[in-house]
């Protein structure tokens, strides 16, 4: 089976679209890394003044990225009844460890290849190790993906995958602590993590995520989730007072903070639950409840 296949070596629309979403912000990373030279003298290059640097923070962001969207997966093909959506999970999580291996290696390149350095840093600084301790999560988890060691690894591999949770949270702490004061970008990030744990959590306590109304109070509950994030991380990790940080959600006038966007985020999610009867077959529980009734 190759990426753009199915299991039935059926070419699949969907996987080799993604397998290309996946590629582009490598492609482009390596275009501006290619075009450096290329710039005449004084002028700006495509990654700034400090392309290693630049690329390291690129690759990280989109480890996080991939990552969460792995993780979206799942219940957004519970509430699309898209079931197909299952072929691009693996992909979509092994581009998450590629991105993440990248940004370990960039970062390694910018040390001049000081292992010994590298490995100090990661013990001395806070942020650092626990970049690292996620990695080796991802890594963990992308050695045991294969079909071999699931069949191996029997009811554990379900167990062992499970530290991906784990691993989300180290990688949005991370992200919030080598950020510093702006963390706009990693709140975005916390918030839309918060919405896709909510979505399990409902799922795990019986809650019907089809059900349009049970989506709107998880986005409410995530927005809210969001703004008390970025409220106390600004109380507790930098100087500005959170109170202005906390007036800026209700203010639209310059940028529309975090909380918003993953408030957004959760109703667009409940309008494609509301929208699902309408467009595309019925799923196997709604035929049986339907045949059920006329049945009696």
């Amino acid at each position: 089976m190759t990426p753009w296949t199915d299991r039935a070596g059926r070419f699949s629309l969907l996987k080799t679209t993604v397998l290309a979403g996946l590629c582009l912000p490598a492609l482009l990373l390596a275009l501006a890394a290619a075009q450096g030279p290329l710039v005449p003298a004084g002028s700006p290059s495509l990654l700034g003044a400090r392309p290693i640097t630049e690329a390291i923070h690129e690759t990280g962001d989109w480890a996080i990225r991939f990552l969460f969207i792995s993780l979206a997966i799942t219940p957004l093909r519970r509430i699309a009844n898209w079931p197909k959506l299952i072929m691009v999970r693996r992909m979509v999580g092994l581009a998450a460890l590629f991105y993440a291996l990248a940004h370990l290696f960039l970062y390694t390149w910018d040390m001049k290849f000081d292992v010994v350095r590298v490995a100090l840093e990661i013990v001395q600084r806070f942020y650092l190790t626990i970049g690292f301790v996620a990695l080796l999560g991802l890594v963990a988890l992308g050695s045991t993906s294969t079909d071999a060691a699931i069949r191996r690894l029997g009811r554990n591999w379900g167990r062992l995958h499970r530290i991906v949770y784990v691993i989300g949270v180290l990688a949005a702490f991370h992200f919030f602590i080598q950020s510093k004061a702006d963390v706009y970008e990693p709140t975005l990030m916390a918030g839309l993590f918060f919405l896709l744990m909510l979505y399990r959590l409902a799922h795990w306590q019986g809650f019907e995520l089809k059900s349009p109304w049970v989506l709107i109070g998880l986005a409410c509950l995530a927005g809210l989730a969001t703004a008390a994030t970025e409220y106390a991380w600004y109380g507790l990790a930098t100087g500005i007072p959170p109170g202005r940080v906390l007036a800026a959600n209700l203010q639209f006038a310059f940028s529309i903070r975090p909380s918003w966007w993953v408030l957004a985020t959760g109703l667009a999610v409940a309008l494609i639950a509301y929208a699902r009867p309408y467009f595309g077959k019925p799923d196997a529980a709604s035929g049986r409840r339907r045949t059920a009734r006329v049945a009696a």
